[in-house]
């Protein structure tokens, strides 16, 4: 699950808590959880947040390449 990874990884560089990006996004502490865990994943709007939170693409983001 490339996404769960690259939240983990991307949250980690930030320096930041899964509490803190759950609040920049506008989800739920245990909803970031999940998607961090692999056991759900985001709605676009909240990928777009993520990644503008991150500052990355949505492709680096979900892990997509050609």
């Amino acid at each position: 699950m490339r996404l769960a990874e690259n939240l983990l990884q991307f949250r980690e560089k930030s320096g930041l808590s899964q509490k803190q990006v759950a609040e920049k996004v506008g989800v739920v502490v245990r909803a970031y959880q999940r998607y961090e865990y692999g056991d759900r994943y985001p709605q676009l709007p909240t990928l777009i947040a993520l990644a503008d939170l991150f500052d990355v693409s949505l492709d680096d983001l979900v892990g997509r390449t050609r």
